[in-house]
């Protein structure tokens, strides 16, 4: 059989494009490519270009899988690219496992989701594979529990997550048996139901590289196996058993952004005793158009504004937004100072507070052993609260397929980016419902204590320091742009941040504290401030990390001078946080650095 070609090899080939066109399963996409190759060969620059984007090569696996435009061509998402995933895949596991091997399949709402989800259990199941569909439209946590559950050898997500409408993506996980094939035992059990890493990545890419074309990949018409509800109910009861329950009334606002999560969240939440539940009705049924938002991720300007509406109409102590895939969790919460009335958490802050949380918890119940996970992205003061308890926290590269297998004694992992994971034995990868269940149950028991979200922050940072952290982000069209920017920083990096001195330079690529190489710098000054800038995973973005640091005592010393200044003044404050005294000075460093890191990159 004739080679189809993913890839221009010496510019614009007509006879690549007509190939593909010709191999394509889905009319939709074969005839959009027709029009555009039309295009290109009556001389249209722009068409050209487009075909020589879409024949670039095919798509990689990022920091969460393949993830792309929907859209024809093998740079894209579509039926064609998936069909090929598929059956590399497949040829991957009948390698590593043999006849018989097991694939959990599940997918998002997302336009092309239930077709993408349907090509891959045909193809698994022709390929001498036993392929299990998850309903349709469940989160991703539910494929992560459900591979576990089953002891399936792999699981398939198609989804795209917190990007915008117009992707699609393919996440891929591994069980057990393919990790002993090519690793040792302690990295099978420790990445057993976790995203794929190398080398499975490599040995995939192989495989896929390795297909033909779609028309010699044979698919089924039938013969998989389709999961009923009770997988969901097993996920809750699973819930049930972490013990986290409502201590007090609670008043909560829920979104799922138009996403998947909605009914699992709010069956979660009312099962472990929250009853006072407000959805944001515009946004809890699936909708591939996302219609109310920009972008559909909680981390986006303007993305929880009708969340903060319905809050202030409920009189809310707690805001809860999943991101489509409730794969990710934000929490707000009442802030009078805000002019909205409600403040968005950071992800480095929930991080910290569950991570405090079950550092707690476990230290009250005896247990030694426990390793908290965090990305090196993230903030440090996670770090530094579990070893408050005696616990040990580890850095891992960005991403959940290295934090959930950070260590067999993981019991909690986090990244920045609203990711967490509290149980990670049972889902091993970040969970936006459980997570979200678990904060619930410690503002409840906080407001039952008489204490509250804000109180219990200020209590880790005069106990461990205040660790400020920020997010600088650079959308690009230009992709070429991200590669010049980090050779630029590599060349010659800032002499300072926010007036400090850099006192070392790491070149992430080339390993770091026994990290994996992976593309980041980061830039470390005097007073403890740290920049890291690395490439986005996911997205046509130039991301910057900002922390800057206080130590307990600057605290201290700041609520006093607070405090002897209104006394001067014959002014009473109202009651504020030790912490609060210092967050306009910390919040200045940030934006200092923030400033100069623009300036710097002039992107």
């Amino acid at each position: 059989m004739t080679r189809v070609a993913d890839r221009f090899t010496n510019g614009f080939d007509a006879e690549v494009v007509r190939a593909w066109i010709a191999d394509d399963p889905d009319p939709q996409t074969a005839i959009s490519l027709e029009h555009i190759l039309a295009e290109a060969e009556s001389g249209d620059e722009a068409a050209v270009a487009d075909l020589e984007d879409r024949f670039s090569g095919p798509l990689v696996f990022g920091t969460a899988g393949l993830r792309g435009e929907i859209a024809a061509g093998p740079n894209r998402m579509n039926r064609a690219v998936v069909i090929r995933a598929a059956a590399g895949l497949a040829a991957f596991l009948a390698d590593t496992v043999g006849e018989g091997f097991q694939v959990v399949i599940g997918c998002d709402a997302r336009y092309k989701s239930a077709e993408f989800a349907a090509d891959t259990a045909a193809v698994i199941t022709a390929a001498g594979g036993v392929a299990i569909q998850l309903p349709e439209q469940l989160p991703t946590p539910l494929l992560a529990y459900a591979l576990l559950k089953r002891g399936a050898d792999a699981g398939v997500m198609v989804t795209a997550s917190h990007n915008p409408p117009a992707d699609n993506g393919y996440k891929v996980y591994l069980g057990q048996r393919p990790l002993q094939a090519i690793g040792s035992e302690v990295d099978a059990e420790a990445g057993a139901g976790a995203q794929i890493v190398s080398p499975a990545d490599a040995l995939i890419a192989e495989k896929i590289s390795a297909v033909e074309s779609v028309a010699s990949v044979s698919r089924a018409e039938s013969g998989w196996e389709h999961l009923d509800e009770s997988i969901v109910e097993d996920y809750l009861s699973r819930i049930d058993d972490l013990g986290v329950r409502a201590e007090s009334d609670l008043s909560i606002v829920l979104t799922s952004l138009h996403g998947v999560g909605a009914g699992v969240a709010e069956a979660a939440l009312t099962r472990t005793g929250f009853t006072s539940l407000h959805p944001v009705a515009s946004q809890q049924a699936p909708d591939p158009d996302f219609p109310t938002v920009s972008f559909p991720n909680p981390e986006e300007a303007g993305a929880l504004d009708e969340s903060f509406a319905l809050a202030r109409e409920v009189g809310a102590e707690l805001i809860i937004a999943n991101d489509p895939d409730a794969d990710r969790f934000s929490a707000a919460i009442p802030d009078e100072s805000a002019a909205i009335g409600y403040r968005q958490l950071s992800g480095d802050e929930v991080g910290l507070l569950l991570g405090e949380d079950l550092a707690g918890r476990l230290a009250e119940s005896g247990s030694d052993g426990a390793v908290f996970a965090n990305s090196i992205v993230s903030s440090r003061a996670l770090a530094a609260a579990v070893k408050s308890h005696g616990f040990a926290a580890v850095n891992t590269l960005t991403g959940f397929k290295w934090i959930s297998r950070a260590s067999l004694g993981l019991v909690f992992g986090y990244e920045e980016a609203l990711g967490y994971c509290v149980d990670p034995m049972i889902v091993r990868d970040k969970d936006g419902i459980s997570a979200a269940v678990t904060f619930a149950a410690l503002a409840s028991r906080l407001k039952a204590a008489g204490s509250s979200i804000d109180a219990e922050l200020d209590r880790i940072r005069n106990r461990d320091g205040y660790f400020a952290t920020a997010p600088l982000s650079f959308r690009l069209d230009d992709v070429s742009l991200i590669g010049t920017a980090m050779a630029k920083l590599r060349e010659n990096p800032p002499a300072a941040l926010a007036g400090s001195p850099v006192a070392a330079v790491h070149d992430l690529s080339a390993g770091y504290e026994g990290l994996p190489p992976t593309d980041g710098i980061l830039l470390l000054s005097e007073s403890n401030s740290r920049v890291i800038v690395r490439p986005s995973g996911t997205e046509p973005k130039l991301k910057c990390y900002l922390e800057v640091v206080a130590e307990p005592s600057e605290i201290q010393a700041a609520a006093e001078a607070d405090a002897r200044a209104a006394a001067s003044a014959g002014v009473r404050l109202p009651t504020a946080s030790a912490s609060a005294s210092l967050k306009p000075a910390l919040t200045e460093r940030l934006n200092s650095i923030s400033t100069e890191l623009k300036n710097f990159f002039s992107l």
